[in-house]
């Protein structure tokens, strides 16, 4: 090998992991907001922003306040899904159908009185 394919390469290397500290940097930033409830699990299993498409649903669903292993593989398996399923794989059907057993989205919550979605009784 020559020094240009070994510069070429630790460019590379250098780039990729780069790219991996960002989406790192903010999945946890994301995770933060969820637990804070900035924005809701079913927000963002229904629009999954770029840096969710390789996590697993599962992750997402643990990030949101008094949720462990035990409630989100009982949910998972109510709705045929893995843990390891990461977000972008899932269908539109699967979001739907998850996003709606996590409650009302965090934009409804926001306009409708109370905090409740619409159409949530009170």
């Amino acid at each position: 090998m020559d020094s240009g394919t070994i510069d070429v390469q630790s460019r590379q290397r250098a780039e990729a992991l780069g790219r991996a500290n960002r989406v790192r940097q903010a999945r946890a930033e994301l995770k933060r907001r969820i637990a804070d409830g900035d924005v809701s699990a079913a927000e963002v299993i229904l629009f999954h922003p770029w840096e969710v498409g390789s996590m697993p649903v599962a992750d997402v669903l643990m990030s949101q306040r008094h949720w462990g292993d035990l409630r989100c593989r009982r949910l998972l398996v109510s709705e045929g899904l893995q843990e390891s399923k990461p977000i972008g794989s899932m269908t539109e059907r699967q979001r739907v159908a998850l996003a709606s057993r996590l409650g009302p989205a965090t934009r409804s919550e926001r306009t409708c009185p109370h905090g409740r979605g619409a159409g949530v009784p009170g």
